[in-house]
Parts: C-alpha cells; sequence; structure tokens
C-alpha cells in the first residue's frame, strides 16, 4: 500500500519551501521532494549577484526570524534593503539554512511520476517508492524550461549549451566562447568565462546592452518615492502594481497582461556589471542569428544586422542564454494525458486564483504562473503572495477553514 498523505510538494527552491514552511506552521501534513536549491547552486554562474534587493530576496515563512535580513543580523554579514547587492553563495547559505529551519523533512529524491488516482494522486518516486497524496502542489522553477532559439537548437550538444549548464566554466579556458543573449544570465556568464580566461564574444539582437538603473539617494526622498515607488521587482507604479496586485493582475485582459509581462521581462544585466564587461568583453549587438553551422569541431554563426548585411564568426562553443519558457508538457512526470488537462489552451498551465489547475488538487506555482500573474510569478519575491495563497485554499479544501468567496 502507498502511503498517503493531505498535500505533496513537487520541488524544492524558493516556492516549494515557503509553501512546506507554511504548511507546517498550519500543522498540515505534507511531503515535499526534491533536492533543496539545486538551480540555484548547480545551474547558475557561481560569480553570480542576484538582481533583486535584500527586502525582495526573502523565502517566505510566517516568521519574522526567517528573512533575510535577520539572517544576516544575526552573523554580522552586512545587509541593506536596497543598493547592496547580495552574492549567491550567501543568498545560497541563507536558503539552506531556511530549509533545515523551517522544512527539515525534505526528501531529497526525485518524482518520476504522477497520476490521478482514486480521486487523489499517486506519485512515483525515482526510488520506487509510490506515495498517495490527496492534493499536489508542483513547484519545479524553472529546471525543464530552458529555450534555445531554433537557429541553435539544431545544433549537436558538443556545440551548443544552455547558460543553465553553466555554474563552473574553468572547462572552457583557452577556447573561443559566443554568449548568446543579452540579459543578466548571459552578462555574468561572459564576465565569469573572461575570469577563467577564455576568449568570450556577447551575441545579442538588442543594439546594447541594458542595465537596472544604478541605485540613487534622489529616489529615497519624498518625490523619489512618489514618481517611482519601489517594488519587489522594480521601480515605478507600473512594477508596483505588479507585485502588490497579482490578484488584480489576475483580472486583466490577456492583451494587457502580455504588455506588462514584455515590459518587465525584457533582458536587463545588474547595474553592478557595466564596468566589469563594457570594453572588457568584446560584443556584437544588433545582430539577428540568421544561421548556425558545425564543422570541424567549431560553430560558426551568421549575424545579420538591421540593414541587411551579413557576417560570420567561427567558436569553440556557443552558449545559450536565451532564457525560460513555461511548457508544462516538458515536465517528464506528466504524463500527456495530465499536462493537456493542466495546459489545454497553451504550454503554460491555466490557473484558478489560487493557483489550482483545471485538475482539482492539482496546483502549480513558480515561475510557470506567469501568464497567470504576471511578472512577480519569475521572481523569487513572488513566493510572499503564493505560499499564502496556496495553503489558504489547501486549508479550505481540507476542511480546516470554512470555505470563502475568492478575493
Amino acid at each position: 500500500m502507498a502511503q498517503v498523505c493531505d498535500v505533496a510538494i513537487i520541488g524544492a527552491g524558493p516556492h516549494g519551501l515557503s509553501i512546506a514552511a507554511h504548511l507546517g506552521a498550519r500543522g498540515i501534513d505534507y511531503r515535499i521532494f526534491g533536492r533543496p536549491m539545486t538551480t540555484w547552486s548547480e545551474h547558475m554562474p557561481k560569480n553570480m549577484t542576484l538582481k533583486s534587493d535584500g527586502f525582495a530576496s526573502n523565502l517566505s515563512a510566517p516568521s519574522p526570524e526567517s528573512t533575510l535580513k535577520s539572517w544576516c543580523a544575526r552573523r554580522g554579514i552586512d545587509y541593506a534593503d536596497q543598493a547592496l547587492p547580495i552574492p549567491i553563495d550567501t543568498f545560497l547559505s541563507y536558503a539552506l539554512w531556511f530549509q533545515k529551519r523551517y522544512v527539515p523533512s525534505v526528501e531529497p529524491t526525485n518524482v518520476v511520476g504522477l497520476d490521478e488516482q482514486n480521486g487523489g494522486f499517486m506519485l512515483t518516486l525515482e526510488t520506487g517508492e509510490t506515495v498517495m497524496a490527496r492534493n499536489v502542489v508542483v513547484a519545479v522553477g524553472i529546471t525543464w524550461f530552458e529555450h534555445l532559439p531554433p537557429v541553435l537548437a539544431k545544433l549537436s550538444a558538443d556545440a551548443v549549451s544552455h547558460s543553465a549548464g553553466h555554474r563552473d566554466v574553468s572547462g572552457f579556458k583557452g577556447r573561443e566562447v559566443a554568449v548568446v543573449g543579452a540579459g543578466s544570465s548571459a552578462v555574468d556568464l561572459a564576465y565569469l568565462l573572461h575570469e577563467e580566461g577564455a576568449s568570450v564574444r556577447i551575441v545579442a539582437r538588442a543594439s546594447e546592452i541594458e542595465y537596472n538603473k544604478v541605485p540613487d539617494a534622489a529616489d529615497e526622498t519624498l518625490i523619489g518615492r512618489t514618481l517611482r515607488p519601489a517594488s519587489g521587482i522594480g521601480r515605478g507604479w507600473r512594477s508596483l502594481f505588479c507585485a502588490e496586485a497579482p490578484l488584480l493582475f489576475y483580472r486583466l485582459p490577456e492583451a494587457l497582461k502580455r504588455r506588462a509581462i514584455a515590459s518587465h521581462m525584457h533582458p536587463a544585466a545588474g547595474w553592478f556589471m557595466r564596468d566589469k564587461v563594457e570594453g572588457v568583453i568584446p560584443m556584437s549587438l544588433g545582430r539577428t542569428l540568421a544561421n548556425a553551422q558545425e564543422k570541424n569541431g567549431r560553430v560558426t554563426l551568421t549575424l545579420e544586422d538591421r540593414t541587411g548585411r551579413n557576417e560570420m564568426l567561427t567558436f569553440d562553443h556557443v552558449i545559450s542564454a536565451t532564457g525560460y519558457k513555461p511548457d508544462m508538457y516538458r515536465v517528464p512526470f506528466l504524463k500527456a494525458a495530465l499536462a493537456s488537462r493542466v495546459a489545454p489552451y497553451s504550454p503554460a498551465p491555466t490557473l484558478s486564483d489560487s493557483f489550482e489547475t483545471p485538475v482539482p488538487g492539482l496546483f502549480v506555482v513558480g515561475p510557470a504562473a506567469i501568464d497567470t500573474f504576471g511578472p512577480l510569478m519569475r521572481f523569487m519575491v513572488g513566493a510572499e503572495f503564493a505560499a499564502p495563497r496556496v495553503v489558504g485554499r489547501l486549508r479550505r479544501k481540507l476542511g480546516l477553514i470554512e470555505s470563502q468567496q475568492a478575493a
């Protein structure tokens, strides 16, 4: 007989751990599966600095001691709500402390199968164990959503890779590498490659690398806060709306949602990277990838500028820092039939205002929820909204609080 729990969480990143922390605080029976914070510890450049400010870099638990600020204060680590970049190693140390303190029951094993059964769900673990759950929360982050442009997708794995596969790039020392993209992943990775002794070039459609605005004391004056209020996903009234009113965003017309998402998800590097790469790393900007060919262990990229003129550059390897696209059909433990019910209209899931899919009892949180709740879900700070929202819905489903009309 399979073991039974009220809630199973698949994924132990910021969203999965945050939901588990809230469930645990409410005394709700749950199990959580996954190796904690592996996307951050294994798939982000080791020199990376978080773009998010300190106040927006918390995992969520119903305790004031759970914040990054409180953790840093207890350890004498420099911290500021804004304008002090957070090294990834500092964040990882905090996140792993959070897991041990608030979610000590993480089971570091992967789920390889998920099926509906007897009004609930049957999970199959890579260990061969089966688990029955009345409800399931899918919190897989960006793990299976890497995006490669079609022109690069045809190349072999020896010739091209996604930026998510390169925390350590020491193996590229002395090699010629193209990094395709203009966002923070591209810039951080290019700088790391340069530091490790690779000959690196950034290639991007953008005519220039955009950097987040340098913190300015004027932003904290009354006039500055009025004109450009701070939020967990950036400054300005539009960002504040997306960060503070995700339930209103949920009810916007699709066209307005798409515009808001596009305005926040455009590539931009951290302000602190400008001096490290400008004039240091060669860049081919304003170029479109027209073609890519492999020959004799090298890759030749054909780049087209805005006038239609082509140039050809050859590299030992190409790294595509071209982001992620949520696609539930790529989640390997979801059978096609179940995925088609979770995402009936597009690759992204269809969600209620409590993150529940059309399959009752099955929830999806994190970056996969961007199309529904907006750019807040792409950022870690989104867990501060998602965790209590999902747990509130689960409590109603489990009969722990009276059902009420959604806000």
